[in-house]
């Protein structure tokens, strides 16, 4: 079975530590934004028009999403590790869908960035993170 047919065989674990890294990148964006409303919706738009077999996994409804932390701090400690863990899974099982997923993560903060005035250094430097713990270990 070659790469672009290969289905994602995540258990429900595996699914959580996705949606968490994904919903977690899209709240790290909102909570350093100066319109944290508008990023979020935008950023979480951006993730519900996820297609392929990621796409089914961000847009099921689960209560399984599980952002801890009352910080930007905090809840970085915990999301970008994730954004690094579902990236390296998803790599192994279906590198397309890790492609996927990447992808979608980076359009989603673009989404929700760009409701951010122009030049937030802080929005700026929090995309810089997800992008580089999404690509960690390539």
């Amino acid at each position: 079975m070659s790469a672009t047919t290969a289905t994602l065989a995540l258990t429900d674990q595996s699914k959580a530590t996705v949606r968490t890294a994904a919903y977690g990148a899209v709240s790290l964006l909102a909570a350093a934004s100066d319109k944290p409303g508008k990023a979020a919706g935008a950023g979480t738009a951006a993730l519900l028009s996820a297609t392929g077999e990621i796409g089914h996994v961000l847009n099921a409804k689960s209560k399984d999403i599980h952002l801890t932390g009352k910080t930007v701090a905090a809840l970085a400690d915990h999301v970008l590790p994730a954004l690094t863990a579902a990236a390296t899974l998803l790599d192994a099982q279906n590198p397309a869908e890790a492609t996927n997923f990447r992808t979608t993560i980076l359009i989603a903060a673009e989404a929700a960035a760009a409701t951010s005035r122009p030049g937030q250094p802080v929005v700026a430097e929090m995309t810089r993170k997800i992008a580089a713990a999404l690509h960690t270990g390539n």
